[in-house]
């Protein structure tokens, strides 16, 4: 028993020696900032003091640059007229995001404007050394592949299950508008495509940059369309077949979207500025000023110009027998010589000339003849010739088995 105040104090001093050690063990934690760094049109966010907004009714440079204080004691005024040449102050339109970038130390202190003009181009407007302007692109990269689906419900739902914009199933349907009836396309039917789409930094999805070919098969029948330009100069690409033949009408049914028919094609029509009985030798399509006017064919313009009577008007030949005529436009959108593809905006609809309100008037020659559009049978797209249909289906050889070999995989053809 004689020990066992020995045995104590030796326990005490131990219990307590731990409780030290674990005092000493134990410091106090330090904080770590982990704040992502955002990088972002070439600026790291956490270096500024951010303002994200959008473009207002009434907005201009003057007014957003006036909020703040600008480097170096510049002057609003000064810093606009600097950036004009590169950065045209009427180009900012209502509704699009902007940055701000402020200085830290400063906040009122205006380092940098980022205007962004679409998903890929943007403008940076810099203060931070010298005024300079910089229009910039951010990095994009293209991706090829081939989709294959059949409709379950609605061409655009099928295509979103692919991974593919719904707005794509309008440029389908307009490319095969000749051929298929899509308000009356079913479950079953089948499509492909060969897409090329545009991602920034790989990884983001911008859209559909182009498209090499299709396929579509509607109540058992095969339909081709593959985009081809007969004429390098074409602005835009037709479609043909898989035999070189074209896919569309050789003219629009108008040269407007949105219209009102208010004046046809007759032998006596009272005139409304002439105040006089005359013939009328073309279509009125009455529209707001300012509508675009489409080529309603492929041609090279004829004649592009003023007279008192058509106001600013354009003239394409369309081939030997066909041409036509665009009257009264507000603007001219092409010049003489030019050639353009059918679909192309030639111009805007005004009142210029003998007119009493904004319309188009839409005249139609035929082996030199002014005749009435909806009275003519209009042929399909101009065909190809030898030489062009030989080098067209050369071209299209390849996408075709590649198109083909998917289709046979996918739908066990």
């Amino acid at each position: 028993m004689k020990y066992l105040p020995l045995l104590f104090l030796s326990l005490f001093l131990f219990i307590s020696c731990n409780d030290v050690k674990e005092k000493e063990v134990k410091k106090p934690k330090v904080k770590v900032n982990t704040e992502p760094i955002v990088k972002e049109y070439g600026f790291v966010f956490n270096d500024y003091k951010v303002i994200r907004d959008t473009i207002k009714s009434g907005d201009n440079l003057s007014l957003i640059f006036g909020k703040f204080d600008l480097p170096d004691s510049l002057r609003t005024f000064d810093a606009v007229e600097k950036v004009k040449d590169s950065f045209n102050p009427r180009m900012i339109k209502i509704g699009k995001p902007y940055l701000l970038f402020l200085d830290k130390k400063k906040p009122n202190e205006l380092n940098a404007l980022v205007y962004v003009k679409n998903k890929i181009e943007y403008a940076v407007i810099d203060f931070r050394d010298s005024v300079q302007v910089n229009n910039k692109k951010k990095p994009t990269s293209l991706k090829r592949r081939t989709i294959a689906a059949e409709i379950e419900g609605s061409l655009s739902e099928t295509l979103s299950k692919q991974g593919v914009s719904q707005a794509f199933a309008t440029k389908l349907a307009k490319v095969y508008e000749y051929s298929i009836d899509f308000f009356k396309i079913q479950k079953g039917d089948k499509f492909s495509v060969t897409i090329n789409e545009r991602y920034i930094e790989d990884s983001i999805y911008v859209g559909i940059e182009s498209v090499e070919s299709t396929y579509f098969q509607h109540r058992g029948n095969d339909y081709y369309a593959f985009p081809y330009k007969l004429k390098p100069e074409q602005a835009y690409p037709d479609y043909y077949d898989e035999k070189g033949n074209g896919l569309k009408s050789m003219f629009l049914k108008s040269p407007l979207d949105y219209f009102r028919i208010s004046s046809r094609f007759s032998g006596r029509r009272f005139h409304p500025v002439q105040k006089r009985w005359k013939a009328h030798n073309g279509t009125d399509y009455a529209a707001a000023h300012g509508t675009p006017i489409k080529a309603t064919a492929t041609g090279v313009v004829e004649r592009a110009g003023y007279t008192s009577g058509n106001g600013n008007y354009v003239k394409i030949r369309h081939n030997g027998t066909y041409s036509t005529q665009y009257l009264h436009m507000s603007k001219i959108l092409v010049k003489n010589g030019q050639h353009v593809s059918q679909g192309q905006v030639i111009g805007k609809v005004g009142s210029t000339g003998l007119a009493t309100g904004p319309h188009v008037c839409y005249r139609f020659w035929k082996n030199g003849v002014q005749v009435d559009p909806f009275r003519q049978q209009l042929p399909n797209a101009e065909p190809m010739n030898d030489k062009d249909k030989t080098i067209y289906l050369k071209h299209i050889e390849p996408l075709r088995k590649e198109l083909d070999s998917v289709i046979k995989v996918k739908f066990k053809k």
